[in-house]
């Protein structure tokens, strides 16, 4: 049976390549996509949605629209210099043709949910104010869904925006603190296994070549990404974060995870950084072990991955 996902999104050049995998692999149904801010602005997001889903031949997959900002904090610019101003290395886009669902993401995963109770697995690669939205509207929700994939926090490797803190947690770590300690079935995908996926050059001709249209936007738009690794992080290449996460859903035997507790710092200077305390694990004082228990990948074989990827896509 497929994997009935909604994924959430923020797109950004390493969302594309996954939602790219979400819109062909045989295993999995999608349901709908719904966006964020975060590597752009949210109505950037959503156009790059519909567009993608276009380009596809894949009209019929629904495209909500969700959170603008963060639930508390004030938002912080969207990273241009990293994924070019319209989200895709500043190329240029056909016309997109296609409209948003009516519905909010937060009420479009609501229903989803709601129709499908234990077949719907969320999978989330951006700032995750949609699920905590949801959560706010529908409590109810965490005893329905199938499972919730987060591509996000840093377990041993790290920050990528502060020394501690993962980009869609520090975007907005009140709503990330609802999501990873709200009792549903989780699974964290962070840096500690992002880090380790490196997605070439080769493999992108391979993609290019067999995605068509969407391919040569998939291709043209990691040129800009790629160039932002090399330069800032001395990397051939660029790390496919968002595929990673479908990549644990479809071949989770290639990471290995650990259960555990999280939380979510939410002030001060090491606001956004994920604490991850592992399953009985004794420490000097119970709190960090008080959250529901969830899922970390700690490894992964990283070749493996991107292999993986573009052999989806090619």
């Amino acid at each position: 049976m497929p994997h009935s996902i909604i994924f959430d999104t923020d797109p950004g050049v390493d969302d594309a390549q996954a939602i790219a995998i979400a819109l062909r692999h045989p295993e999995i149904e999608l349901l709908g996509l719904t966006t964020t801010y975060g590597n752009v602005d949210v109505d950037t997001a959503t156009h790059n949605a519909l567009l993608l889903a276009q380009l596809a031949g894949r009209d019929d997959v629904p495209v909500a629209q969700g959170a603008a900002g963060p639930l508390v904090k004030a938002r912080h610019p969207a990273p241009a210099h990293i994924h070019g101003a319209n989200g895709l290395g500043d190329i240029q886009l056909p016309e997109v043709t296609g409209q948003a669902d009516p519905r909010s993401a937060a009420q479009f995963i609501v229903d989803t949910i709601n129709a499908r109770p234990g077949e719907v697995t969320l999978v989330a690669v951006g700032p995750v104010g949609n699920l905590a939205a949801a959560l706010q509207l529908d409590p109810a929700i965490t005893e329905k869904v199938e499972r919730v994939v987060i591509m996000g926090g840093s377990i041993r490797e790290g920050g990528n925006v502060t020394p501690v803190a993962e980009a869609n947690m520090f975007n907005d770590p009140d709503a990330a603190s609802r999501v990873l300690t709200a009792g549903w079935p989780l699974t964290l995908v962070g840096l500690d296994v992002t880090h380790r996926c490196v997605l070439s050059e080769s493999h992108m001709e391979r993609i290019a070549a067999g995605q068509g249209e969407l391919g040569r936007v998939l291709a043209d738009s990691y040129a800009f990404y790629r160039d932002f690794y090399r330069e800032f992080l001395g990397i051939d290449g660029c790390c496919p974060h968002d595929s990673c996460a479908l990549a644990w859903l479809l071949r989770p035997e290639l990471f290995t995870t650990a259960p555990g507790h999280l939380n979510v710092v939410t002030r001060g200077e090491a606001e956004g950084q994920t604490i991850f305390a592992p399953e009985g694990r004794a420490f000097i004082a119970p709190r960090w072990s008080q959250t529901p228990l969830v899922e970390a990948c700690l490894e992964v074989d990283g070749d493996a991955v991107v292999e993986w990827i573009a052999d989806t896509l090619a």
